[in-house]
């Protein structure tokens, strides 16, 4: 307990200086708790303002798929150059050491696997659990357009209501079928529905043309999945349009594990996410970094 008498005089009262009231800068997320602000930091770098989110949680729906078959030997090197990590909570308790202070972006949607048919989901892991797993972000599949709809709109509803009395952002992941297309209007329209429906950040595809009005018109962050396996320097330069053309991130998972060199292709993708490089700048990056 501090002495009543000896002490100093306080002098930094500050007066006429105005305490400042900073406004959080992430797209459409100034207004939310303190908590949620405090989540989203963690997953968005505080200097670049965009995300290099690290998905591998292929399995829920696919197995062992290829490049995952063992997640201490091919996930683990890279986790430190991610800025969060998206996974199963299954995953994340039986393979990620809880020492990389890493934020973690849940799947918190299960349901129907690739033997089936997709999409058919429900809301499989419940918001106690994502609290004791620390979880930034709950990640949802949304399949707008697709037989399951309404059943997965409502639960990206159900994990934003949940969430949101906690302070744990929604991630709306907007999924694409046989049925769907990969253009700006669905993308546009998926990710909307998604912002509309209270998600946080949305993940949704890149598309060649017009996806400056993905962006545009979607409210919160977007962030680009990486989809199927291309070429080195093909993922690099959708990355690089993407952030271009206002994405606030990627969330990448084949196209970085399934690289020939991965720890190269995630610290290209990080040049190209936060400082802004050429793909050509970047992927000479890569080729530099597997060369040793």
């Amino acid at each position: 307990m501090a002495d009543s008498e000896g002490n100093t005089d306080a002098k930094t009262y500050g007066i006429g200086v105005p305490i400042p009231n900073p406004v959080y800068a992430l797209k459409g997320s100034n207004s939310l708790e303190w908590g949620m602000k405090d989540r989203l930091s963690r997953v968005f770098d505080r200097k670049s303002g965009n995300t290099v989110m690290l998905a591998f949680d292929h399995g829920y729906i696919m197995g062992p798929t290829s490049g995952l078959e063992r997640i201490d030997i091919t996930i683990l090197p890279i986790v430190e150059y991610a800025d969060c990590l998206m996974c199963t909570r299954g995953v994340l308790r039986a393979a990620i050491p809880p020492i990389y202070n890493k934020p973690i972006s849940l799947r918190v949607s299960a349901g129907s696997t690739v033997l089936t048919e997709l999409n058919d989901e429900v809301i499989g892991v419940d918001v106690e659990d994502a609290i004791r797993l620390n979880a930034s972000l709950m990640a949802v599949m949304v399949s707008v357009g697709g037989k399951y709809e309404a059943l997965t709109v409502s639960n990206l509803c159900q994990a934003v209501s949940e969430g949101t009395r906690f302070g744990i952002p929604t991630l709306g992941v907007t999924a694409v079928g046989k049925e769907l297309t990969r253009d700006a209007r669905y993308l546009s329209m998926a990710s909307r529905v998604c912002a509309e429906n209270g998600a946080h950040v949305v993940k949704t595809y890149f598309c060649e043309e017009g996806f400056e009005t993905v962006t545009a018109t979607c409210p919160v962050p977007i962030v680009i999945a990486g989809g199927k396996k291309v070429p080195e320097k093909d993922a690099l330069t959708i990355a690089w349009k993407a952030i271009d053309q206002g994405a606030f991130g990627v969330d990448m998972g084949r196209n970085v594990f399934q690289a020939d060199d991965p720890t190269a292709m995630i610290q290209a993708v990080r040049a190209v996410v936060h400082d802004r490089e050429t793909p050509d700048k970047a992927f000479q990056l890569y080729r530099d970094l597997k060369a040793h």
